[in-house]
């Protein structure tokens, strides 16, 4: 059950990182440029913002193990999910590229800054976040807040580091890019609606 709990963090995190962003578009420019290394560093000034967002969140979490709110968080990061699928279909219907002009800053100082300045990220570990460190706390106690993060933040460094690397080749398949988005889209929704099935009746559609 816990493996499979993982395996639901890393599913439900491709929702947050593959999705089109500022820090996505900024990631296929600096690799025009500067390759896999610079798809690498934006993940690092990425995880320098998110790592102390997640223990800060993971810790409040820990103190607020009732079942009231266990109810109320899986509720909203039900809602959440429901929204970031609605979010991620109308990209994949609206994404036309992925490549950009070349960027000469700072990959890690961006990717600091536009995880900072994010709300949309800020929000996603505010609602859909937190019910999931909350069912890592119970399996793990404090340890399953590094554990959640562990199965979440490989998936932003994979990501953001080829995605840099395919942008400064050529060939790239925007309409691969478009399936796989709705595929996520879809995929998000079943979560969604799990996390509101947990809310009000304590136990999941999904078998995990």
């Amino acid at each position: 059950m816990s493996l499979a709990f993982l395996i639901k963090v890393a599913l439900i995190s491709s929702s947050g990182a593959l999705a089109p962003g500022p820090l996505t578009a900024a990631t296929a420019a600096v690799g025009v440029k500067k390759g896999w290394r610079g798809g690498f560093m934006i993940s690092l000034g990425h995880m320098a913002v998110e790592l102390p967002l997640v223990i800060i969140i993971g810790m409040g979490v820990a103190v607020l193990t009732s079942k009231e709110v266990s109810t109320i968080l899986s509720f909203i990061g039900g809602a959440f999910l429901l929204f970031f699928s609605y979010l991620t279909a109308k990209d994949a219907i609206k994404v036309n590229s992925l490549s950009a002009s070349g960027s000469s800053a700072s990959p890690f100082l961006i990717g600091i800054s536009l995880s900072a300045l994010n709300p949309f990220f800020i929000a996603w570990w505010a609602g859909v976040g937190s019910p999931l460190i909350m069912e890592a706390v119970g399996y793990w106690g404090l340890a399953g807040i590094g554990l959640l993060y562990a199965a979440h933040v490989w998936l932003d460094f994979v990501w953001l580091t080829s995605l840099a690397r395919i942008t400064s080749l050529s060939g790239f398949s925007l309409r691969f890019y478009k399936i796989l988005l709705f595929a996520l889209a879809i995929l998000v929704a079943v979560f969604g609606v799990d996390f509101i099935f947990y809310a009000f009746t304590q136990s999941h559609l999904l078998p995990f």
